[in-house]
């Protein structure tokens, strides 16, 4: 029997008011939903550089950071104290690890976290300790340096970039490392420095960590400091480099980024790559126009306050958060 056309379009209009009715029904129950994980935008809080310069300050105020020292235990208690203060959670990994001269070292790796649930994560990392000797000095060799760049300075970044996370948090999860005996070492010696993040690195391997990508900061206070593209940051991470880059030339700080390349350097960053397989990067002040490429002061006394400047400190920090709060 032929169906009148009048008879199909009735069943064709009840058949596509069920399909609506049923749609709506399971879109409620969340069946066949499309779920976006499109977080909104945070607007990035603008970097205290006054707040990081009293970090540094209060770093150097305690005395020369050298493992088994009174020192040592003081700016640890100090490090934890702040980082909680900001509503961070917080831990230690402690142990021992052997010098390249046999001394039996006690390091105390610091590590806070924002947004701890948040399986994407980022790494932000900085070595609290300073060298034993001022090698690179003329007088006083044998004691030991400030530390005000060389340790302190990325230290204090870090805590304020810490104190905006505890405030305004991210969309993304974010670790805090402060790395213990990194400068504990001798250049002739393979891999006698970076210790503590050795140690770490092959923990976090074995736990099974892994963010997106780390970045490591290493001398940037000081005055008219500049930034090359390091070797085994392109080699391990030229993603993360190149965004870095160019969001430090987006705000205005292609004074302090250069755009060139310099050889690898050994720094703790080295570790992350090929010990925790995580891609990371180094920021860390280059100045080709002195013999050690670190500045004069470096491995001297003279690396004390009056060598940090806000000006750079705002540069790094403001460039850090920048990369931290567009992530998604």
């Amino acid at each position: 029997m032929e169906a009148r056309p009048g008879r199909m379009r009735a069943s064709l209009f009840l058949l596509i008011c069920i399909f609506i009715v049923a749609c709506n029904e399971a879109e409620e129950e969340g069946i066949g939903k499309v779920i976006v994980n499109d977080l909104p935008r945070i607007a990035t809080p603008s970097f205290n550089q006054d707040s990081a310069y009293i970090y540094i300050s209060e770093q150097v105020e305690i005395g020369p950071r050298v493992p088994n020292s009174p020192e040592q235990d003081s700016c640890a208690k100090y490090l934890i104290s702040k980082l909680r203060s900001f509503n961070l959670e917080v831990t230690t990994q402690e142990g021992q690890v052997t010098g390249y001269d046999g001394m039996k070292l006690r390091f105390i790796n610091i590590i806070a976290s924002s947004n701890p649930e948040s399986h994407k994560r980022i790494l932000l990392c900085a070595h609290w300790d300073t060298r034993p000797i001022a090698d690179r000095d003329v007088s006083r060799r044998n004691e030991p340096i400030p530390g005000a760049n060389d340790g302190a300075s990325g230290v204090g970044v870090l805590l304020e970039i810490g104190r905006l996370l505890g405030s305004t948090p991210p969309n993304i999860g974010v670790d805090i490392v402060l790395f213990d005996v990194e400068d504990y070492g001798r250049p002739s010696v393979n891999n006698s420095y970076c210790l503590g993040s050795q140690y770490w690195s092959k923990a976090a391997l074995a736990k099974g960590y892994y963010p997106k990508y780390g970045i490591l900061l290493d001398m940037v206070g000081a005055k008219d400091a500049q930034f090359y593209m390091e070797g085994y940051s392109r080699r391990y991470a030229p993603h993360v480099v190149k965004k870095v880059w160019e969001i430090a030339a987006n705000l205005g700080y292609s004074n302090h980024f250069i755009f060139k390349q310099i050889p690898p350097i050994t720094d703790d960053h080295l570790y992350v790559n090929t010990l925790a397989n995580i891609p990371c990067i180094n920021i860390i002040q280059h100045d080709p126009l002195t013999p050690t490429n670190f500045g004069s002061y470096w491995h001297t006394h003279n690396d004390n306050m009056d060598i940090i400047d806000k000006g750079t400190l705002k540069a790094v920090g403001q460039t850090i958060l920048e990369v931290v709060y567009t992530e998604k």
